[in-house]
């Protein structure tokens, strides 16, 4: 029985014993993800984005849709910006980024993270 050092991890994928550095499993192949950031800062769906950003975008430029352009919503990032001049997208834009903020990383993966 191998037992794990402090340099070794196991892969995600076959469970094989690997170097702590190793990018990719020398025994399967499959691309091991990065070690996370600390706290919730650092999460990012599988396309690159981050629920923080948008939930930042929303708050502080969800009058403009920032968001909705950085989230891949282009049409409704087009609405808000015909509308910005109403003040109503910034009060939703407020309200979405605070529902940004509490949606759960699986969620926000699920809506937002394969587009």
């Amino acid at each position: 029985m191998n037992t794990k050092s402090i340099d070794e991890k196991y892969c995600f994928s076959c469970g094989a014993l690997i170097n702590a550095k190793a990018e990719i499993c020398p025994k399967c192949g499959v691309r091991q993800s990065p070690p996370p950031f600390p706290g919730n800062l650092g999460n990012l769906a599988p396309n690159g984005r981050s629920k923080l950003a948008a939930a930042l975008f929303a708050i502080f430029l969800g009058s403009f849709g920032i968001h909705k352009f950085y989230l891949g919503r282009v049409g409704w990032g087009v609405v808000y910006l015909l509308l910005c001049w109403t003040g109503i997208p910034g009060i939703v834009g407020f309200i979405e980024g605070i529902l940004l903020l509490i949606m759960s990383e699986e969620d926000f993966n699920t809506k937002y993270g394969n587009n």
